[in-house]
């Protein structure tokens, strides 16, 4: 560009001929031509190079991808599958995987096998429409390394966007992250775009219809949004939450999150989301948080009361002590036959009787299983002691870390002192304790009486009591006259000395 001024300032102002010029600046003639027709120079040719290693092989390579055509898309040939064809069925050719990656792109777009889709951008008013989607993260919980199903919602006129994770994503965990999600926006959106979730979507119909679950419509109706349903493996119809994903995966879920429990994890989650409002999106002056504040006057209001996310059901306690809850059996402190109300949530089965709540498990997403708790035997091992040492309730708790070391030091040494009959009903004795003052305290007092070498239940029993018992308290009292009635210690010497000699006489 500097060279075509140049030339052209010394044509008009300098030299005046194109031989002069060409002369004084060294160019070739046709050049100082160019450069007086433009003042920009012209843009070069594409040159086409010739592929001499495809020479005989384009053919094939056609016929190959014209096949295609009419095969499903995702039984086509790739470049690769094409270079090893070559190499397999063409012993001559000597060409390299790039060279046919480069002629294979350049014929499907002529064939019209490679098209790519035209998007249009969309423009949303305040508050009117978020995209809700599950993607799923790896995190280091208590030091393992666990797969998590993330729920996240995003707004699409203001860019933020909320994110929690659950082990698994059901429809309680659903429905429960779409009302923490609210509270974090303080408000719900009009209209929220989700996939064919199962959580949402019974069946799929024909159009844009969907035959939804009745827990969703209920939810729905409770928070008063409207709900659409992306067309089946169109992602694309919910970018902004797909790429909101991307993002924050890349930038919070890298390098893996470490965290003492899901709750700790999901703290860390929100706090990543409070962060990403100081960001200012593509295009855009404010920020996200900015953005969030305004958008908040144009959703709808919190609902008065929180919607009952629990599935509730009416079980029967069975001869085991337990109630089965979807396809497992959880333990329950009642009489067998005594119908009770099961109330399933997201990471969580309670247990309730007569407006009272008995029993609370962790939520088992196995199949099949039986989750005990020792705590509602213990009535029952009081007549049967000798069933606690092979029960399945106990052989829980070692796995959970609930029943320490100490334990089995005690009931070793009970066993050798009372018999296995007697000491495993002492020890039964001292964990009902446990369930009325805590297990920690229980467990305190078993290691300190093992620490001062005793294995006796009343004891323990002390030990454990101890800050608790009710002591008068001793008050001085002026004994006054009395005092004339003090008399001196006795001395012991003489006694001491009497034995001494008694001693000396009998050796």
């Amino acid at each position: 560009m500097e060279l075509f001024e140049q030339i052209r300032r010394e044509y008009e102002f300098g030299v005046g001929t194109i031989a002069g010029v060409a002369r004084k600046l060294g160019v070739h003639r046709r050049m100082v031509r160019e450069a007086l027709g433009s003042a920009e120079p012209a843009a070069p040719k594409p040159q086409q190079r010739r592929l001499r290693k495809l020479d005989g092989v384009t053919d094939f390579i056609d016929q190959i991808l014209r096949t295609d055509m009419a095969a499903p898309p995702k039984q086509r040939h790739t470049a690769r599958r094409i270079f090893d064809r070559l190499r397999s069925e063409l012993p001559d050719f000597s060409g390299s995987e790039r060279t046919i990656r480069g002629y294979v792109q350049r014929r499907r777009q002529q064939l019209g096998l490679e098209y790519r889709e035209v998007f249009i951008a969309q423009t949303y008013d305040w508050g009117s429409e978020a995209q809700v989607d599950w993607y799923e993260a790896w995190a280091v919980l208590s030091g393992e390394r666990v797969k998590l199903q993330v729920f996240e919602m995003r707004s699409m006129a203001g860019g933020a966007s909320y994110h929690r994770a659950y082990t698994n994503a059901t429809q309680q965990a659903f429905l429960e992250a779409h009302q923490l999600a609210f509270a974090y926006f303080d408000g719900v959106f009009r209209t929220l775009r989700y996939d064919n979730l199962k959580s949402a979507v019974k069946r799929i119909l024909r159009g844009h219809r969907r035959e939804e679950t009745t827990r969703f419509i209920a939810f729905r109706s409770h928070w008063r949004f409207q709900s659409e349903f992306c067309n089946p493996a169109r992602g694309n119809e919910k970018g902004g939450v797909e790429g909101e994903g991307g993002y924050f995966r890349r930038n919070h879920w890298v390098p893996l999150p470490e965290a003492g429990s899901l709750d700790e994890l999901n703290a860390y989650l929100e706090q990543c989301c409070r962060d990403d409002q100081n960001r200012i999106l593509a295009g855009r002056s404010e920020t996200v948080g900015a953005a969030m504040l305004t958008e908040q006057a144009y959703l709808l209001p919190l609902a008065t009361e929180p919607f009952d996310l629990a599935e509730i059901s009416f079980p029967t306690v069975d001869g085991l002590r337990s109630v089965r809850v979807r396809t497992n059996r959880y333990s329950v402190p009642l009489r067998p036959g005594t119908i009770v109300e099961a109330r399933v949530n997201a990471d969580s089965v309670e247990l309730w009787h007569e407006g009272k709540r008995v029993a609370r498990h962790e939520r088992c997403y196995s199949r099949q299983q039986q989750i005990l708790d020792l705590e509602h035997y213990l009535d029952v091992l009081e007549r049967k002691p000798g069933a606690l040492a092979g029960s399945t309730a106990l052989a829980q708790w070692r796995q959970a870390g609930r029943w320490p070391e100490s334990f089995d030091r005690l009931w070793q040494a009970l066993n050798v002192r009372h018999g296995r009959q007697h000491g495993a009903r002492q020890m039964i004795e001292l964990l009902q304790l446990g369930t009325g003052h805590g297990w920690e305290p229980l467990r305190s007092a078993v290691e300190q009486a093992l620490t001062l070498g005793c294995h006796d239940v009343a004891a323990i029993r002390h030990l454990m009591l101890a800050g608790h018992l009710d002591r008068p308290t001793v008050m001085s009292v002026d004994i006054g006259p009395l005092a004339r009635y003090e008399r001196p210690m006795p001395v012991m010497t003489s006694y001491d000395q009497l034995l001494s000699h008694s001693a000396e006489v009998t050796a």
